[in-house]
Order: C-alpha cells, then structure tokens, then sequence
C-alpha cells in the first residue's frame, strides 16, 4: 500500500500492481497475451485503463476487458481503425470496436498468429494515418 503524499506509481508499476492482484493461473494467461500483443507490436506502450493493461502507439488500440468471469479474457480493440481489419477473432459488429475473447491457454496458443496480425496491422493503419 502506498504511503500518502508519495508519487503517483508510472505506468509500468501500476501494471505490475494490477498484474499481482490476479488469481496466480489467470494471471499465467494474461501474460501470456501481454507477451503476445508486446512482441507484435514493439511500439506499443503499456498502461491500465478501464481498471486493466491497456495499450498505445499514437493512440489507444486495445484494453483488457474487466471481466467478473476471472478465467476468460476480453480484449477491446477499440481505435476505429480496427474495423478495417478482418479476421475470425474479431468480434461483434460495432461501428468502431472489436472483441476477441479467449476462454483458456490452449486457446491463446491457437490465437497467437491471427493476435499479431492483428496487432501488426493495427500499427500499420496508425502509421498510415
């Protein structure tokens, strides 16, 4: 807990904070998709948002989803640019967001591929402008 008056934690400790709240197993899974969405997109930048890791480049790309199930993950790609992006993992039919969800290990595994397409291109779309 953190003493009153002291620093505001930056970002990378306010997402080891977070992190280290998780359910030990939950948290094998979401790093294993931070480790995912970090090595597809080397110019992203990691913070919490919406109460959970979130990441940037120009602008936000995607958020954990705050979930009460503690076993599934939700990923929110909600820059608008996402909506040119096609892929089965991406879900729903908002005019500027997407969803992926992933219900355990072996499916992150099998997701991994598709993931950093849609990482990379994501990045690419910003570069672009």
């Amino acid at each position: 807990m953190r003493k009153a008056g002291t620093a505001k934690p930056g970002e990378a400790e306010q997402v080891k904070e977070w992190m280290n709240r998780l359910d030990p197993v939950f948290r094998t899974a979401v790093n294993a998709v931070r480790r995912i969405i970090k090595a597809a997109g080397p110019k992203l930048k990691e913070r919490i948002k919406w109460n959970a890791p979130s990441y940037y480049y120009k602008e936000d790309i995607v958020t954990f989803a705050p979930s009460k199930a503690k076993d599934k993950i939700i990923l929110v790609f909600h820059h608008p640019n996402i909506v040119k992006i096609r892929s089965g993992l991406l879900q729903g039919n908002f005019k500027d967001r997407r969803l992926v969800y992933l219900n355990s290990i072996k499916e992150i595994n099998d997701a991994r591929t598709e993931l950093e397409k849609i990482i990379k291109e994501s990045v690419q779309l910003m570069d672009k402008g």
